[in-house]
């Protein structure tokens, strides 16, 4: 019997959760836990508090926060108050801060004094908007902070007062208004240009991919899913949706602690694993407590074996044999997860590919074309259904490249089998996946090529066992020998965030050329080559 179609805007998905489990746990932190309940009064309150500010129905509000509850309680209060929120990296600097609050046009930005990253996060933000502040930015109204006080901003006791200006009633008042395919919230994306886009993903989008994940993995109020993605990724947003639709806990952390995360495993009996990368189920296996920590109640592991090496499949099969391990294949542009392992696939068949598409979403791959290629044949995935993003914000040249006649162009190299598993093979757009982060090349480049003795800059993935792999700078100077290695590395610190700084950099005089381009594969290979690394082809 095929399943029923359900789905709420992001705002009442709490409300809904709340009403139905008031008193169960629904977001569990290293040094706090959180009931339904209490969430929805925290959010309530933030959303009162947005409207006494002047917030107005449609308008952005930044979220410059780390993973937290606080983070949870504007996720929602946003929503709540008709507002669409923008979560903002809470690793990126200065420059990368200003360019999304200014490009966002954000009415507000809500951010803490707390550090994350080893940065005071308001510290950062004013470092961003400068000396003139708000003012600096034509849209921006106000600037929030939830803990610590500083000059031109609104500090947490002045802005939870405002609350009580505004009764609950106005928020239920506006709340109905929102519909499912107006815009729910806003996530930048690195692309192939030097500054991020804006994904716009509606409340459909965003909350019946949660929907649908939890179906695919047959989740209920008993489950206990772990994450450590951050909350203002998809990665983190989408498991929020999965678990406030069937009212189970989610489990997680500010920044990800091997030590910690085991420790959480055991008090709170996670039965859903979701971390997703190799670096971090590396960081779990190889902990001195893994061996003794009981994981009986891991029941599902997102580790998508069919993207490790076989000798890290052999290593999670010995160390979590109960666990059934799902391989996944997602994207921001497509509000999270697009294909992922169902319960009763085999093996073989989760160690070869990424799972099928979620239900209601539709996975075609195109040759250069636009044409459907053969099963088994490599092109272009193209995404159609309720997930995928309704454009770029104020970037009508990308959206027009990105949505082609109903369907999302997404710039992966993938292939689709005879029973619809879909698998990746690498990327048409000169993207790097740092540890899990996008990079666009194309903005490392344009920030080493602004030093002054630099002539052009081209950057490559080079293979890391941590990370997968870490940005490699090859450089052509003005003057051979001006600077060194050094001297590059420590003009970007700073100025973007750490995952995005070369970790090698290396001059040349000659570039390998192809007809036209700059043939990047070959500086990537001279590079592993010189390093003695095994480069990790993901395009056979």
């Amino acid at each position: 019997m095929a399943s029923t179609i359900e789905a709420t805007t992001i705002g009442d998905l709490l409300i809904r959760a709340a009403e139905r489990w008031p008193d169960a746990d629904a977001l569990v932190l290293p040094a706090s836990r959180h009931t339904f309940a209490d969430l929805e009064e925290r959010s309530v309150d933030r959303a009162r508090a947005l409207i006494a500010l002047g917030v107005r129905p449609g308008e952005h509000v930044a979220m410059f926060l780390p993973t937290s509850v606080e983070f949870v309680e504007f996720l929602f209060g946003i929503a709540l108050a008709g507002a669409v929120p923008v979560p903002i990296n809470a690793r990126y600097r200065g420059n990368e801060l200003r360019y999304l609050v200014d490009n966002s046009d954000s009415v507000a930005v809500i951010a803490t004094a707390d550090v994350a990253e080893g940065v005071n996060l308001l510290e950062r933000l004013s470092e961003a908007l400068g000396d003139h502040g708000a003012a600096g930015i034509e849209t921006l109204r106000s600037v929030v902070s939830l803990s610590g006080d500083a000059p031109g901003v609104i500090g947490p006791r002045a802005f939870a007062g405002l609350a009580g200006d505004v009764p609950v009633a106005e928020v239920h008042r506006r709340r109905p208004r929102a519909r499912l395919r107006d815009t729910g919230i806003v996530l930048y994306t690195s692309g192939t240009t030097s500054n991020p886009k804006g994904c716009l993903l509606s409340h459909e989008a965003v909350v019946r991919n949660g929907i649908e994940l939890a179906r695919r993995y047959e989740m209920s109020q008993a489950d206990r899913f772990w994450s450590p993605l951050a909350m203002y990724h998809i990665g983190g947003i989408m498991p929020i949706a999965a678990s406030f639709w069937v009212g189970c806990r989610y489990v997680t952390m500010p920044r990800f602690e091997a030590g910690l995360a085991l420790r959480l495993f055991r008090d709170e009996g996670v039965t859903i694993n979701y971390a997703a990368f190799w670096p971090i189920i590396a960081d779990l296996i190889n902990h001195p407590e893994f061996a003794t920590t009981d994981l009986s109640n891991t029941r599902l592991m997102n580790s998508s074996l069919a993207m490790q090496p076989e000798p890290a499949r052999r290593t999670l099969a010995r160390a979590m044999p109960n666990a059934f391990q799902v391989s996944t294949y997602g994207l921001t542009e497509a509000a999270g997860t697009v294909t992922t392992s169902r319960l009763d696939d085999s093996y073989e068949a989760r160690i070869a590919r990424l799972g099928a598409p979620l239900e209601g979403l539709e996975v075609r791959i195109v040759d250069p074309d636009g044409r459907e290629v053969p099963p088994g044949a490599h092109g272009e995935i193209t995404i159609r259904g309720y997930g995928i993003i309704d454009g770029y914000y104020k970037d009508p040249e990308k959206t027009a490249e990105a949505l082609r006649d109903g369907w999302l162009h997404t710039g992966d190299i993938g292939s689709v089998d005879e029973a619809g598993h879909v698998m990746f093979h690498g990327r048409t757009k000169d993207m790097l996946k740092v540890g899990g982060e996008n990079v666009a090349a194309l903005e490392i480049e344009a920030l080493v090529g602004s030093h002054p003795e630099v002539r052009l800059c081209q950057v490559v993935g080079c293979p890391d066992d941590r990370l997968v792999e870490v940005p490699a700078a090859f450089v052509e100077l003005k003057t051979p020998g001006a600077v060194g290695e050094g001297d590059i590395i420590e003009f970007c610190k700073g100025k973007v965030a750490g995952f995005k700084l070369p970790r090698h950099v290396r001059f040349v005089s000659e570039w390998p050329m192809g007809a036209t381009k700059i043939q990047k594969f070959k500086l990537r290979d001279r590079l592993i080559e010189e390093l003695g690394l095994a480069g990790n082809d993901t395009t056979g």
